[in-house]
């Protein structure tokens, strides 16, 4: 196996081992749940409605979805329609159940990782990518964008929300991921063809934890 095969197949080992619940999916960080999803709704809300340079709110694309903690406090109340995508197969059998009722509005689940992800041309208001981006290369994180951009419906936007280093790449050996500081996001994101319409800072995370930083993209 190459160093990329390894990269990929570390990652999907360590989600495996990952309970799917929202502590699970915030590393034991669940207590900052309701503040992140805060936060997303108010930069979200900006972007999306009627006027000038808005956004719909036909149908969003959660990506690193894992059991829907986005998809169901942050999506499903302001999409008619969600399609989860995530690499861990237990994560979406477990999304079914966590959603409840509202599940009857997601629209697919695929489960793939986001380096082999292709999602339908045209079909998403909102692209929602967070704390994902450090599971893909570079090369493979500029390609996806370039496939999310064509996933967009007219006037649409992909979000990043992921963790910033403070200078460089850091890697995570426990989680086979990396950590890049923005300045290096905002370059891989040009390379895409895309530009940044939107950027906040999340606030009142842990000191302990990384930056974290949300970015509208079109």
């Amino acid at each position: 196996m190459g160093e990329e095969a390894h990269f990929y197949g570390n990652a999907e080992v360590y989600w495996r081992d990952v309970p799917p619940t929202v502590d699970g999916m915030l590393g034991g960080y669940g207590s900052i749940s309701n503040i992140d999803l805060n936060g997303s709704k108010a930069f979200l809300k900006k972007l999306i409605g009627e006027g000038e340079g808005k956004t719909g709110t036909m149908c969003a694309l959660d990506c690193g979805a894992g059991i829907g903690r986005i998809t169901k406090r942050l999506l499903l109340p302001l999409f008619q329609t969600v399609d989860l995508v995530d690499v861990t197969q237990e994560f979406l059998d477990q999304a079914r159940t966590y959603l409840g009722e509202e599940s009857k509005r997601v629209g697919h689940y695929f489960c793939t990782g986001l380096q082999d992800f292709v999602p339908e041309p045209g079909r998403y208001d909102v692209i929602w990518i967070q704390w994902v981006i450090g599971h893909l290369t570079d090369e493979h994180l500029v390609k996806f964008l370039e496939r999310c951009q064509g996933a967009l419906r007219p006037g649409g936007i992909v979000v990043i929300k992921d963790n910033v280093a403070y200078e460089g790449v850091v890697p995570d050996d426990v989680d086979s991921s990396v950590c890049r500081d923005l300045q290096i996001v905002r370059s891989l994101v040009a390379k895409a063809g895309l530009r940044i319409v939107h950027q906040e800072q999340q606030m009142d995370f842990p000191k302990e934890i990384y930056q974290v930083h949300t970015l509208a993209l079109r």
